[in-house]
């Protein structure tokens, strides 16, 4: 965990120490897609940089996944697009050794101009919902799982992608085997450097290993006391594992589902609660009784407010093509003990690790987001009491439920007319997020695909 009492200079001395040699500074954030968007500064104005911010627009917050602003709820063309102040985020001023130019990075946070935070900023968004569990007297303590893909820099026709070459057998991986260590071995040396450099950025990471297709690897992020932490962690982890690859010659893609046949990748978060004396209040205290009262209730929140979840857990078209029947993918409003079928899965173990592992998000999603509809389905659970119904012991992933979408344009509407999420990621913000997507909707539905052009263009 990054240390925050240090103040910013003492950071950057820290950070220059450690490369010395840097040229620049990359100061970023993560915007309603999860993209990446900042600018490069010369090392020399980096004291500037912390002493007094920079300027972005707050309307970077609001573009869709091609960076194009479609002036969502009259925020952008027609407000004129004011700037906000963005100010680094202490504790993420490090360096990025995977850079061919040495370089340092530090993420921002915007806010307005009488020094509130900026209300359309995701992260701001989670920090809202955050705030709700201290009248609780409760702590969320949040770890990440992500899984990704490694693919070849050179992509077939149409922008298609493919697997890389093995380093270990100079051929083209076809195939894999889920947790397999020699898929792990063959890329050792990536995958190592990745870990180094999530140690030189304080991003705490554990388990690395090969998922079901190839290519394709999953590594966990550790439990954080502070969700805005766990949420920044996978936010900085992603750069550093394209920073990596792109180092080792590959590409790294967080896709939902790349291959039409193969595994997607997705985004699984591990969510307990603490009490003021630092009690797991999910542990139900016995192995007859794993799950406390408080914890079924979390679950019937989560799954309440689920259908209005979808369009920020599955934010894109390509997000909808992992839900499928029989592949670890959860396609209906359910819960169970140690059942990967489940949207929310609870593990076994020891009660002081009792938790929820929510498993609907995919990879592509924006990580403030997707924590925030998850930590505002347990504080509404918890405090309504919330039923989640009966447990599932089989397979809960043989048919879609009819209760939730999964069509891009249907989950945004189902978001827009519903009552309960914008409760606490905002009203305002809901509807201009779902106006934003809905745009881009449209943008992609415009498009003609190779594949209407061999069905259709000599069937008229």
């Amino acid at each position: 965990m990054p240390d925050t009492n240090m103040t910013l200079a003492e950071e950057a001395a820290d950070a220059l120490a450690n490369c010395p040699d840097a040229k620049a500074v990359d100061c970023f954030f993560a915007d309603l897609s999860g993209v990446v968007r900042g600018k490069r500064y010369p090392i020399d104005q980096l004291d500037k940089i912390l002493k007094g911010g920079l300027a972005f627009p707050g309307s970077v917050f609001l573009l869709d996944t091609k960076g194009e602003s479609h002036d969502p709820n009259g925020r952008g063309f027609s407000d004129g697009d004011p700037d906000c102040k963005a100010l680094p985020l202490p504790g993420t001023l490090k360096p990025a050794p995977w850079s061919k130019s040495p370089l340092v990075q530090v993420m921002l946070t915007l806010e307005e101009e009488d020094g509130t935070p900026y209300y359309f900023e995701p992260r701001n968004v989670l920090k809202r919902v955050v705030e709700r569990f201290k009248e609780l007297g409760l702590t969320p303590v949040v770890a990440m799982e992500l899984e990704f893909y490694l693919i070849d820099p050179e992509l077939l026709p149409g922008a298609i992608p493919q697997p890389p070459i093995s380093p270990l057998t100079g051929e083209r991986d076809h195939g894999t085997q889920v947790y397999g260590m020699t898929e792990v071995d063959a890329y050792a040396d990536l995958l190592d450097e990745i870990s180094e450099a999530c140690d030189a950025q304080e991003i705490p990471t554990g388990a690395i290993s090969a998922e079901y297709a190839p290519g394709q690897f999953e590594i966990n992020l550790h439990h954080e006391p502070d969700p805005l932490d766990a949420a920044d962690h996978c936010v900085m982890f992603k750069r550093v594992v394209k920073g990596v690859a792109k180092k080792h010659g590959m590409r790294a893609t967080f896709m939902a589902k790349p291959y039409p046949d193969q595994a997607g990748s997705g985004l699984h978060m591990h969510i307990s609660l603490l009490d003021k004396d630092g009690k797991n209040v999910f542990d139900g205290g016995s192995k007859e009784n794993p799950a406390s009262p408080m914890l079924l209730n979390a679950i019937g929140g989560i799954l309440k407010m689920l259908p209005e979840s979808m369009a920020i857990l599955a934010p894109n078209a390509n997000s909808y093509r992992r839900f499928a029947p029989d592949i670890f993918v959860p396609i209906a409003r359910s819960w169970g003990y140690e059942n990967r079928s489940v949207a929310l899965r609870i593990p076994l173990g020891e009660g002081d690790d009792r938790r929820i592992e929510h498993r609907m998000a995919g990879a592509d999603a924006n990580p403030y987001l997707a924590l925030a509809t998850a930590l505002a389905g347990i504080h509404y659970g918890i405090v309504g009491n919330a039923d989640p119904g009966p447990e599932w012991t089989g397979n809960a992933g043989i048919k879609y439920d009819e209760g939730l979408t999964f069509r891009p344009r249907r989950s945004l509407e189902v978001m827009q007319e519903g009552t309960l999420l914008s409760r606490y990621l905002g009203d305002d913000y809901v509807q201009t997020y779902a106006a934003c997507k809905l745009a881009e909707v449209d943008r992609f539905e415009s498009e003609i695909t190779s594949t209407e052009y061999r069905w259709y263009l000599q069937a008229d």
